[in-house]
């Protein structure tokens, strides 16, 4: 008999978000108010904006973090901007905070959906911005399996169910059981004004445009009900600052671009990825070692994503494209869900000889190397003409 596999819940929209910089989660002292007394503890501010669990943050990250810094009598207040994620990170999330108690404010900066809406309301206050969204639907998995594994999902969905509400209600203990039983099977997304009205959110405060928090439409598209208004929003472009004035054009340094293709051609064989050398050479041009090292930052975590996910194959096309790690993350997802092959990554790297041949770390090739450089030199040099 096939033994049964674990089981991960997930919302339908797998893709994460990034927050400036690529961080997705930020927890930190916060600065005092001007006037404040020296007595007075520092408050605690926490940023989730992003994937729960999967990729993101996780609970076991948020946990630890929080008691690293948490002194057990300042104010902590955690702002969520997400699309959801993993429902049990969400549910343990949610009961960090109500161990919290009453220090423990949760502010709604543009969306809490899913998992984030479950996690959001363990907060003792809850204060949404007015523009903001909190969604709250059934759970939600991937599976492949004979009958009784079929039936075995089927019953955890529903324990899964179980739990979802008795979160809402735990924030909410006056709201109308039967009401909010529909509101979940119908995928709500709610306002800021309907969900204070249902004691989901305790205060509405002043708010931003959800454009300026959500930098990927792709994901809430997934979902059966997403507001057309939202998808309008997230699939916008800001008006460029002054496109009647283009930057002028610099001249480039054509004198560092040996050390640069240097630095390149040994950072990558150093890091077990020499292969993606010419190709870094070529994207970056060369252009300046600010371009190098973010280019050599990314493609290292590309990299680690994808032997994390036993695809490391397709390290060098995904650099070559272009992608960033959250895009890497999506695609990576993606690939694991029509696969059927399961979705519990190991995110420790496997031994160099665990690697397939076709994949394994080589030299850079000198006259590759010198081609490439040449072309970007030339390539720099035609722009800054």
């Amino acid at each position: 008999m096939t033994p049964l596999k674990p089981l991960r819940i997930f919302n339908k929209a797998p893709t994460p978000q990034p927050e400036n910089e690529q961080h997705w989660y930020r927890i930190s002292a916060a600065t005092k108010a001007e006037g404040a007394a020296d007595t007075e503890p520092t408050p605690i501010e926490i940023y989730v904006y992003g994937e729960i669990g999967g990729w993101g943050i996780t609970a076991n990250q948020f946990i630890r973090d929080l008691k690293a810094i948490d002194d057990g009598v300042s104010p902590v207040e955690v702002a969520f901007n997400t699309c959801g994620g993993d429902l049990f990170e969400g549910v343990a999330i949610h009961n960090a905070l109500r161990r919290l108690g009453e220090r423990c404010t949760g502010r709604i900066d543009s969306l809490a959906a899913s998992a984030g809406s479950v996690a959001v309301c363990g907060a003792h206050r809850v204060v949404a911005a007015s523009t903001a969204i909190l969604m709250i639907h059934n759970p939600y998995t991937w599976i492949e399996g004979d009958a009784e594994e079929l039936r075995r999902v089927a019953d955890v969905l529903d324990q899964a169910f179980e739990v979802i509400i008795a979160a809402y209600k735990a924030k909410s203990p006056d709201i109308d059981e039967a009401e909010l039983r529909r509101l979940v099977n119908e995928e709500s997304w709610l306002t800021a004004q309907e969900a204070l009205a249902l004691g989901l959110v305790d205060e509405i405060s002043s708010g931003v445009q959800v454009r300026a928090c959500l930098g990927n439409g792709a994901a809430m598209a997934r979902y059966r009900k997403t507001p057309q208004t939202l998808l309008d929003q997230l699939a916008s472009k800001p008006p460029a600052e002054d496109p009647a004035q283009p930057p002028a054009p610099t001249k480039p340094d054509v004198g560092d671009s040996t050390a640069l293709a240097l630095m390149i051609t040994q950072d990558c064989t150093k890091a077990g990825i020499g292969n993606l050398a010419e190709t870094l050479i070529a994207s970056t041009k060369l252009a300046d070692r600010a371009t190098v090292q973010a280019a050599l930052k990314q493609a290292k975590g590309v990299h680690d994503l994808c032997v994390a996910a036993r695809l490391p194959e397709l390290t060098k096309e995904f650099v070559a494209a272009g992608l960033d790690p959250d895009a890497v993350r999506a695609r990576l997802f993606e690939k694991l869900v029509s696969s059927g092959k399961g979705f519990e990554i190991d995110n420790s790297l496997p031994p160099a000889d665990d690697l397939p041949d076709k994949v394994q770390a080589k030299g850079p090739n000198p006259s590759n190397i010198w081609a490439a450089r040449r072309q970007a030199t030339q390539s720099r040099l035609g722009q800054g003409a």
